[in-house]
């Protein structure tokens, strides 16, 4: 999927994949798409709890090996 910028969170531990993330998307456009790759178990869990509580879509979901990727649009 096409997104507008990439956050590479890969390396980090809970809950900075998800603040760097909400940090990132405060400066995008609504409807922008944010892809964050992390490898943080954690992550599972964190990235679509933060999606559904900040009003954000998660509009994509994947791994890459031992990396997963969330492709997030901004709400409004």
């Amino acid at each position: 999927m096409e997104h507008d910028q990439d956050l590479d969170a890969i390396g980090l531990l809970c809950p900075l994949p998800v603040l760097k993330a909400r940090k990132r998307l405060s400066a995008m456009a609504e409807g922008q798409v944010l892809r964050v790759r992390a490898d943080d178990p954690a992550a599972v869990v964190d990235v679509p709890h933060f999606c559904a509580e900040a009003g954000h879509g998660l509009v994509g979901q994947a791994d890459e090996g031992a990396v997963q990727v969330y492709l997030i649009r901004k709400g409004g």
